[in-house]
């Protein structure tokens, strides 16, 4: 089965954009976060709801997806500005293709160090277990694509051990934090979607988001398994060709260059398929020797089970009560000795 590029759209505005995404024949991706409202009435910028109307304009698309706008979320406003109900009611609002869950990438502009990529996991695997939640009331969680996440291959696993149960053949997921990685060594797309294919049943299939061009015939030996990529880097290429053209980069430049960029992606998936030679897997951190420091690595531990369990919500701020929590293990495990 060929690997379906997904074009990303910067919006449903009904003009030269969606107009030639509707005459390519291209199932589309939208974010959230284009279809946000927000206001400044009250002197900052606050988000106000969802402009379902757009949605009217997709009709005449081969398909839509959506996606929740994780990295977009994180990188300009500190988090979601919005609810997972909220983000739920617009998934149900329009009969999408697939709607990925909420999930919290690990680019390393957003999760610093290692704690903060563990931190980021366990709030992914809680988001995705509150998306189908929701998803199930609202009638549309067969439709739901849940999202992993990780900077190491073996990262990405810890969140399909949390999806284990609902991965049977013909499942969709997603696999986040890609489009800024690159395609070699051991954490390299190439070496993640490679661990995926060892460890995944056979028939469950990935997208993989925001996948640069150049990946596609390193990802043509996985076409088993990777179902589809998105990616909206036409966009750039547009700014840069409408700069050294001196040309204003209007709805339609953007319209021909991703005429020309998709025409591009479907010549590279004609390649011959290239392979990598095995990447040796990142060593695991070693535990810290320092009592203190283990304390703190125990308590976030401790925090992020119950983040996944739901005993404590997603996208709840620990960092202020982290150091009391270790304190208290601390304590115990100096008094046991």
């Amino acid at each position: 089965m060929p690997i379906n590029v997904i074009v990303g759209l910067p919006h449903l505005n009904d003009g030269p954009i969606l107009q030639r995404a509707r005459a390519l024949g291209r199932t589309a991706l939208i974010s959230a976060n284009a279809l946000s409202r927000w206001s400044e009435k009250r002197g900052w910028r606050e988000w106000t709801g969802w402009r379902l109307g757009q949605l009217q304009n997709a009709r005449g698309l081969s398909g839509l997806c959506l996606d929740s706008a994780g990295f977009v979320a994180t990188a300009r406003y500190g988090g979601f500005p919005w609810s997972l109900s909220d983000y739920v009611s617009l998934a149900a609002a329009y009969p999408f293709q697939w709607w990925a869950s909420a999930d919290y990438c690990v680019e390393a502009e957003i999760a610093r160090d290692r704690d903060e990529v563990f931190d980021r996991l366990s709030r992914t695997i809680r988001a995705n277990r509150d998306c189908r939640i929701l998803g199930e009331d609202a009638g549309i969680a067969d439709r739901l694509m849940p999202v992993i996440q990780g900077r190491r291959p073996s990262d990405y696993e810890r969140c399909v051990d949390a999806l284990w149960g609902s991965l049977r053949p013909g499942a969709l997921i997603g696999v986040g934090s890609m489009c800024r990685r690159d395609i070699h060594g051991p954490e390299g797309l190439i070496a993640v979607i490679d661990h995926l294919d060892q460890i995944l049943p056979a028939g469950v299939l990935l997208h993989a988001f925001g996948v640069k061009g150049t990946a596609l015939p390193f990802l043509l030996p996985f076409a088993h398994r990777v179902a589809s990529i998105d990616s909206q880097a036409y966009g750039v290429g547009a700014r840069r060709a409408a700069l050294k053209a001196g040309i204003s980069k209007t709805d339609r430049v953007v319209a021909d260059y991703m005429e020309q960029w998709l025409a591009g992606q479907y010549h590279r998936l004609t390649e011959r398929p290239r392979r990598l030679p095995q990447q040796r897997p990142a060593d695991a951190d070693p535990p810290p020797i320092d009592p203190w420091e283990a304390a703190i690595a125990q308590a976030r531990t401790e925090i992020r089970d119950l983040i996944e369990s739901g005993d404590l919500d997603h996208d709840e701020m620990f960092e202020p009560w982290l150091e009391q929590w270790a304190a208290d293990i601390f304590h115990d495990q100096t008094a046991e000795r």
